[in-house]
């Protein structure tokens, strides 16, 4: 058996700049890292090597690999020629959140499977190759910075070139701004999961109008802005910075927030939160805030929903554990 940890993510400034539509055009930046909560994937040849077994939200036995339903195993399984085997998935968190889900679990499939195959891919070309899977292949309507993030671990500045080229800066930040940063974040969940397709098809769209494109564009200048505040040790700016990155992201798509969304960020504003966001595309998800400490249990009370504790992650995808039965095979 193997098995193997891929993070989730927080996206803190530029999310939406990593759609072709925008950085094909002027270039786009994020600034994200990745959390402990974790999708673990475990693979090991199946009793019967005629079938093919995957266990995820359902369970599917199938014959043959063109017979698999679920589209990302379908293709990766399918591409790699892997069958015989079980698969088995778990998240801490759920899909649908904001978090980066269908990348991280995209790039921790691959993963597993190709160290199942013995085959070394770098990190760097396992979010490469997740990214061609999931835009390419599958043509879903979305960016790059998750798969970067899930596999690359870490807080860092990722830029999407015009040709498509995709570099990144890991941010090394003092210890003590590094906890400071940590204890200052709060995220929340708002009960609520959604698809991101739709909102973000539909920001694709609005790339053909001036006034959402230049938001875009001032969000990648406040990105920058604030990686180098978090590299000066400056957090005083973060929490502005993130509110107005906010504030231009809101108005990207139509169902990006709601009327519940804003007056759960009104009241997290009023109980001493300095800026913040809806993580991911919008809709639904996690609440994330910049508070300070002592004004967080105000923040907590004010807004009634239930807390998410975290910790930055530093490893990216990993491989947590291969048995022995694996190598005697």
């Amino acid at each position: 058996m193997i098995i193997t940890r891929t993070p989730f993510r927080i996206s803190f400034c530029g999310g939406g700049s990593d759609l072709p539509s925008f950085y094909e055009q002027h270039g786009g930046c994020v600034l994200s890292t990745s959390i402990n909560k974790y999708m673990y994937i475990a693979i090991h040849p199946y009793f019967d090597p005629r079938k093919t077994v995957l266990k995820y939200s359902q369970t599917e036995i199938v014959d043959a690999l063109h017979q698999i339903k679920h589209t990302i195993m379908h293709q990766v399984l399918n591409e790699l020629n892997v069958e015989g085997i079980e698969i088995t998935c778990t998240a801490d968190i759920p899909a649908g959140t904001g978090l980066g889900s269908s990348s991280t679990f995209t790039v921790g499939l691959l993963h597993t499977l190709y160290c199942y195959k013995g085959k070394y891919i770098s990190k760097p070309d396992l979010a490469a190759r997740a990214c061609i899977v999931e835009i390419e292949k599958l043509g879903n309507p979305i960016g790059k910075q998750d798969q970067y993030a899930a596999a690359l671990g870490g807080l860092n500045f990722i830029k999407f070139h015009a040709n498509g080229k995709v570099t990144y800066e890991p941010l090394m930040l003092k210890r003590d701004v590094q906890k400071q940063l940590k204890n200052n974040l709060c995220a929340f969940y708002l009960g609520t999961t959604r698809s991101a397709n739709e909102i973000l098809k539909e920001q694709n769209q609005n790339m053909s109008s001036d006034a959402k494109f230049q938001n875009l564009v001032k969000m990648c200048r406040l990105a920058e802005t604030m990686k180098e505040s978090l590299l000066n040790g400056d957090l005083d700016a973060f929490g502005g910075i993130l509110h107005e990155s906010w504030q231009l992201k809101r108005e990207l798509a139509s169902g990006i927030t709601n009327p519940e969304i804003d007056d759960l960020y009104e009241k997290a504003i009023k109980a001493g939160a300095t800026g913040g966001k809806l993580l991911g595309a919008g809709g639904g998800g996690f609440l994330l805030f910049y508070c300070p400490e002592e004004k967080q249990a105000q923040l907590s009370s004010s807004l009634g929903l239930r807390p998410l504790p975290f910790s930055f992650d530093y490893d990216g995808t990993s491989v947590i554990y291969i048995g022995e039965k694996y190598w005697d095979n």
